[in-house]
Parts: C-alpha cells; sequence; structure tokens
C-alpha cells in the first residue's frame, strides 16, 4: 500500500500528472493551465522549495500542522479549562464569566493555564498526523478515483480523506487529553503532566489512557470532516462569489485573509456538530470506571449541549487560527499551494461546456 501511495505521490489531488523537471515544455504548458483554473496544482514552480506531492512536502504539511494545533491549542488553555468544568460540574460553574470568576478565586491566575503542557505536546502530535495525512490521504484516493471523480465528488474526497487522517491523529492525542482532562477537572489529582502519567498508570494501567479513545474519535472524526470539508468548499465559494478577483491575482495577505474567514466559518460549524462528543469525554475522563453509555445517560439531553457557547467562541477561533497558521507556514516555507480545483476539460467535453 505505501509503495502504491509514494507512486500516487507524484500525481496532484485530482489526479492530474505532474510534470517533469526534464521536460519543460509540458511544464510550461502546465503552468499556463493552472494561471486559467483548470487543473488543481502543478510540479515544482519557480519558485517553490519542494514539489507538490513529494515526501518532503508531506513532512513539511506535518510540520505546518505542529505549529498551527500545537500553539492555537494551547493559547487557548484558559478557555478550554473553563468549558470542560462547565461541562463536569455545572452546578458550581455555572457560565463562562463565572466559571473564569471561580477559578481566578480557587487556584489565581496560575490555574487558568491548569494542563497546558499536555494541551501542548497531545495536539502537536495531533495536528501533525491530522494535516500530513490529510494532504497523504487526499493524494492517495484522488488518484484511485481518477481526475473527473475526484472533481465531482471532491466534497466526499475531503471528507473521507480527513476522517481517514484524523483517526490515526487521535491515537496519539488521547492519552494526553485524558492527563489534561484529569489536571483540569479533579481538584488535586496532578497539577503537572509529569505527575499525571504515572498516577493515572498506577490507578488504571494502560488502558486508562485510552479510555477516551472511542468517545473522541466520535467528537474528532466529525469535528475534522466538517472542518476540512467546510473549509475547502468555502475557500471556493468566497473566490468564486465573495472575492472581486481571481486568486491568482490576490497578494499573499489578501489570500490568507481569506484563508482565515473560512477557517472562522468551518469552525462554527465543527463545534455544534462535535460538542455532544466532546462533553462525553470530558466527564468520562472526570468519573472513574464509567463507560461512555454510562456518561450519556446521566448527562441527558441538555446535559451533552452544556458549555456550547464557550466552545463555538474558542471553536471558531481556534480552526480560524489554525488554518491561518498552516496556509502562513506554507507561504513562509515557499510550498505549493493549489489554488480551487476547477472542473477538467474531459468532463467539460461530457456535459456540453467546453
Amino acid at each position: 500500500m505505501w509503495s502504491s501511495m509514494l507512486e500516487t505521490a507524484k500525481k496532484n489531488p485530482f489526479g492530474t500528472p505532474f510534470v517533469t523537471a526534464e521536460c519543460q515544455q509540458q511544464r510550461d504548458d502546465n503552468q499556463a493551465l493552472v494561471k486559467n483554473h483548470t487543473i488543481a496544482a502543478a510540479s515544482t514552480a519557480s519558485g517553490d522549495s519542494c514539489e507538490f506531492g513529494s515526501n518532503h512536502y508531506f513532512l513539511l504539511c506535518g510540520f505546518g500542522g505542529i505549529l498551527s494545533c500545537g500553539l492555537t491549542h494551547t493559547m487557548v488553555t484558559p478557555l478550554d479549562l473553563v468549558k470542560c468544568r462547565i461541562q463536569v460540574d455545572p452546578a458550581k460553574y455555572k457560565s463562562v464569566f463565572n466559571g473564569f470568576r471561580v477559578t481566578l478565586a480557587e487556584d489565581g491566575s496560575r490555574g487558568l493555564v491548569r494542563g497546558w503542557a499536555p494541551t501542548f505536546f497531545g495536539y502537536s502530535i495531533q495536528g501533525m498526523f491530522k494535516f500530513g495525512l490529510y494532504e497523504v490521504f487526499k493524494v492517495y484516493y484522488s488518484a484511485l478515483a481518477g481526475e473527473e471523480l475526484s472533481y465531482e465528488y471532491r466534497t466526499t474526497l475531503y471528507l473521507v480523506s480527513s476522517a481517514s487522517a484524523e483517526f490515526f491523529a487521535d491515537i496519539g492525542l488521547a492519552p494526553l487529553e485524558a492527563a489534561k482532562v484529569r489536571i483540569q477537572t479533579m481538584p488535586g489529582y496532578a497539577n503537572t503532566l509529569r505527575e499525571a502519567f504515572p498516577k493515572m498508570y498506577a490507578d488504571e494501567g494502560l488502558g486508562g489512557f485510552y479510555k477516551g479513545l472511542v468517545p473522541l474519535w466520535l467528537r474528532q472524526i466529525p469535528y475534522t470532516m466538517m472542518k476540512f470539508a467546510c473549509f475547502e468548499r468555502t475557500v471556493e465559494l468566497l473566490y468564486k462569489y465573495v472575492v472581486p478577483k481571481p486568486r491568482q491575482d490576490c497578494t499573499k495577505g489578501e489570500q490568507l485573509i481569506v484563508t482565515f474567514a473560512a477557517g472562522y466559518i468551518a469552525g462554527v460549524f465543527c463545534a455544534v456538530v462535535s460538542h455532544p462528543a466532546d462533553s462525553v469525554v470530558s466527564k468520562l475522563n472526570q468519573e472513574k470506571g464509567a463507560t461512555a453509555g454510562d456518561v450519556l445517560r446521566k448527562l441527558g439531553f441538555a446535559g451533552v449541549w452544556k458549555g456550547l457557547a464557550p466552545r463555538i467562541v474558542m471553536i471558531g477561533t481556534l480552526t480560524a487560527a489554525q488554518w491561518f497558521i498552516y496556509d502562513a507556514v506554507k507561504v513562509w516555507l515557499r510550498m505549493p499551494r493549489p489554488p480551487p480545483p476547477e472542473m477538467p476539460e474531459s468532463l467539460k467535453k461530457k456535459l456540453g461546456l467546453a
């Protein structure tokens, strides 16, 4: 499978083969096609640091994911802490402002950043696999489907690719997410990651680290599917209906503004879709010996929506910032940044649009 994926990595996300360095005329033709938005990507263009779809490209995407997820999640640790406490103890933490006030009164300002270490390391690992593998699977699945199907069913392509990537990303995140929730919601349990891990292993064994993996999948996979598919299609629509000029005529700064706007829109939808499972994860990691079903029955329909408002603010801002950082890293590292896909010429001919 991996050898096949390496072979398909020489193609763009919508099936068009890459040109080679020795075929200058073919490269020029493809560059013209990119300019006219008839294909999704090209080979190593002038000024690019790597070839789209190469191993180097995928590694840099993973690095961008580390920065975009690790930094942003760590920045919103205070809001995440209050959100988790509202979910597990709504009687004590009645609202966002009340949650901040109670936390400051009991723990001081340092209390607001409890759990920053597992947050940073956990979401850095998750981001590396989420963004890096998304690019890998998008290339691989599009090569299997072919150019025309990849365009016609591109939303499905985004959904399947992101779900595949998140499946592996959550395996890396689960132990650190479990430690984070315990540190943030169980007073006296542990103050640092170094204290939490040995105690978790002593109390619950290896299973304690992955106790919340299935609920985490239920939270993160729908979230990531929405995050990537909604973002990709929103970018496409913004350039088509809102931005007054073609993408290739926009400056890098203008393109990053579009990226941020599309990321925030995607983030709002992500928060709503994934919030019930997020509530279950928070409560499950707080209650020793409980199952996801037990927690769900205890919370009830109304209970799983506790903390939605701060999560919309948190996830909307966080998702927008993640996409902005990820795209900015691509600009900084001079990586290929394909324009939104356009209908292949072969499909235009079939539909009588050529």
